[in-house]
């Protein structure tokens, strides 16, 4: 039957083998619902192993990439629950950062406007990301009386400014401009709205047709590694790149360099 979402849109391009998914909520600057919440996750779920992917590209439509959590449906909806049902949702919020994180799949976002709130985080799970000069970044938590260490926040952002950048982001709780973010190396490019799209996806294209197992393989040890010491790490290393020396990617690389043609991996 395939991946068909109901609370947002989704998109194969078999010939680039690069999957999109645009948040489709414009009027509500895309925020999420538990709806949203739970399909993303099935999706992400099911990309890791869907055939034809090689790359995911995440966006949002209108004016903002994700404010996060909907004020009515998902924040109204919180107040009225015991302390079991907000674990069971938060459980599932982390849930999909785990999903986004264990994908195989390299995960590109372009965030064609504001990301805030739980929209922050599920940019952070992304594994690059193209910024529209618009796309203003603020992790709301503390802003609303909650805990800056939210979905993953405090593990992932330290990882990517660092503990002093990451500290003061998620304890003011203030929005970062686009271009501060660049500059903190939290976004990896800032372009106009109007070249978001197609920059991101151009990014997915080219990791598309790169060598799917060593960008798997990369990914995973990227994020296997921050919890080892330098000797446990190092031996991880020397055995997966063996296990990559196996694979027909290698091997196709060296031939194609002899052949004098781009490779053609599989």
């Amino acid at each position: 039957m395939g991946i068909a979402p109901d609370s947002f849109r989704y998109e194969l391009d078999a010939a680039s083998a690069v999957a999109t998914i645009t948040l489709d909520r414009p009027e509500r600057l895309n925020a999420l619902t538990f709806e949203v919440y739970r399909e993303l996750r099935a999706t992400f779920d099911a990309l890791d192993v869907e055939p034809g992917v090689r790359a995911i590209l995440l966006t949002g439509s209108g004016r903002a990439f994700c404010s996060g959590g909907d004020v009515e449906q998902i924040i109204g909806a919180l107040l009225e629950r015991d302390a079991r049902g907000l674990l069971e949702f938060t459980r599932s919020t982390g849930a999909l950062i785990r999903s986004m994180l264990r994908c195989r799949r390299p995960i590109v976002g372009a965030l064609n406007g504001t990301v805030a709130g739980a929209g922050a985080v599920i940019a952070c799970a992304c594994d690059l990301r193209v910024a529209a000069e618009s796309a203003k970044i603020a992790f709301l938590f503390s802003k609303v009386g909650l805990s800056g260490a939210d979905m993953g926040a405090s593990w992932l952002l330290p990882r990517i400014v660092g503990l002093g950048r990451a500290m003061e982001i998620l304890m003011t709780g203030e929005f970062v401009d686009a271009a501060a973010a660049a500059r903190i190396g939290l976004y990896h490019a800032v372009v106009p709205v109007e070249r978001c799209l197609a920059e991101a996806r151009a990014r997915a294209e080219r990791l598309a047709a790169g060598p799917p197992f060593a960008l798997e393989v990369t990914k995973k040890m990227l994020y296997r590694e921050a919890a080892m010491d330098l000797e446990a790490a190092l031996e991880a290393e020397v055995e997966i790149q063996a296990l990559c020396m196996q694979s027909p990617d290698f091997r196709e690389a060296y031939q194609a360099f002899r052949e004098k043609r781009a490779p053609a991996f599989r």
